[in-house]
């Protein structure tokens, strides 16, 4: 059991360098993944800028419009929560990158880095998915879902509102359309969506086609073979490389991860 534990930690460290963020705790008992401010924030503070940069545009600029410092603040923690901010780390790195690329794409490009450091998103990901495209969509079924996931962990106030507020990401990200009553939808996936999401599967330390059934493919929500036309469509763009050979795939990445990056994806 000590040996498992040791293990678990040490991969949760490893994944935290590249940006993953495994910790239990989730930003979603309290907001949505927050897109309308993600989008203003990177429209204010260009690609070059460092995590600094990012931290003073929200809490001294307020180029999101907050009323008080403390909200500044506390909307500052939860974005860094949900996206990181660092540019030192291949997940929001990268997340930039094609954000600059692919406009269609972002909703979707955010739900991904989302679900990457948010595990209570993440794990209501299959909830939402196994709807059908346009099946009603009940709220009052993912508390129950999240209560069976996490039992005795939230109330009954906690679960109402994680649920709402996963909803809305959901919602946010292309998955679920409507306000009150909410419906399954088909959420748009992109060439640059498709690439951000093997990139974090690969990450993991998914290779060849097991890139294409990780819990980030699966939020691509296409199949299996609309999602290699879309990573060779990316390829085509010089932003991967992708191969296929019969059954054979692979996928590299040799554009988007620093050297260092890449000798960690080694170990």
């Amino acid at each position: 059991m000590v040996h498992t534990a040791i293990t678990t930690e040490a991969v949760s460290r490893s994944l935290e360098r590249f940006g993953f963020r495994c910790q239990r705790g989730s930003t979603h008992l309290a907001r949505t993944m927050m897109l309308a401010e993600l989008r203003q924030l990177l429209d204010y503070v260009p690609v070059s800028a460092a995590t600094e940069d990012y931290v003073r545009a929200i809490e001294e600029d307020n180029c999101l419009g907050k009323r008080s410092g403390r909200t500044r603040m506390l909307t500052r923690r939860h974005l860094t929560e949900l996206y990181s901010l660092n540019p030192n780390t291949a997940a929001f790195r990268v997340l930039r990158y094609f954000w600059q690329r692919d406009s269609e794409g972002r909703p979707l490009l955010a739900g991904l880095c989302a679900c990457a450091r948010d595990l209570l998103l993440r794990s209501s990901a299959p909830f939402v998915l196994r709807f059908g495209d346009g099946q009603a969509f009940s709220r009052e079924a993912l508390e129950g879902y999240l209560d069976k996931k996490n039992p005795g962990r939230f109330s009954r106030a906690t679960l109402k509102s994680a649920a709402q507020n996963l909803a809305s990401s959901w919602t946010q990200a292309g998955h679920l359309v409507g306000r009150v009553k909410k419906v399954r939808s088909r959420a748009m996936v992109t060439p640059a969506s498709t690439a951000y999401a093997l990139l974090l599967g690969f990450l993991e330390g998914a290779r060849g086609e097991s890139l294409f059934r990780t819990d980030y493919a699966k939020v691509l929500d296409c199949s299996f073979e609309r999602a290699t036309e879309l990573a060779e469509t990316a390829s085509c763009k010089g932003w991967i490389v992708f191969k296929r050979v019969g059954n054979v795939i692979e996928v590299l990445f040799p554009t988007l991860l620093t050297d260092e990056e890449k000798e960690w994806t080694r170990e």
